[in-house]
This record gives C-alpha cells, structure tokens and sequence, in this order.
C-alpha cells in the first residue's frame, strides 16, 4: 500500500495477495466488522496480521503505509453513527 507523491493511494497485489484479500474481505461482516493490513520487521510476529504488507516501495516518491485498516460498514451502522457518508439518495457508492 502507498500513496503517491499527488496524494492518491495505490494497492499493488500478486496473485496470491489479490486472493487473500478478496478471501479476507468476503469474510466480513456484521459480527466480524474489519480486517487489520501490517507490515512486520520480526519474523516471529510477521503472520500476526491479517493480510502481511511489503515495506518495499514500487515507485521511488511511494510513501509506503505499513498498517491500515478494513472496516465493513453496513448503511444501516453509517445512518445511526455517520449519516453524513451517505448522500440525501442513500449510500455514496453501491
């Protein structure tokens, strides 16, 4: 994961990671809300995240992010917690 000099964020996947995540992803929801991204140097604690992230950038200028977090957010949460994500017509993206 990194964001570019122009500030917008990219997420450079292999195989294997693209099917981690959609695994990871599929995997959530209303009881199992969110997914930790994190890159370990220790070797001992490297698998304790959920999906492993490269500290290598691909692009010099790549400001590369080390942790991050996935939350799923049903509407109905985002209505009663964070009404203004939503637009007057229902949510932002579907």
């Amino acid at each position: 994961m990194s964001v570019q000099p122009d500030g917008s964020f990219d997420l450079w996947l292999n195989a294997a990671g693209r099917d981690l995540l959609v695994k990871k992803l599929q995997a959530l929801s209303e009881a199992w809300d969110h997914l930790h991204l994190d890159h370990y140097d220790d070797p001992d604690i490297a698998d304790a995240t959920d999906i492993p992230l490269s500290a290598v950038p691909y692009q010099a200028g790549d400001r590369v992010l080390l942790n991050g977090k996935v939350l799923f957010r049903p509407d109905e949460w985002d209505l009663k917690a964070f009404p203004h994500v939503l637009t007057e017509s229902g949510p932002a993206v579907r």
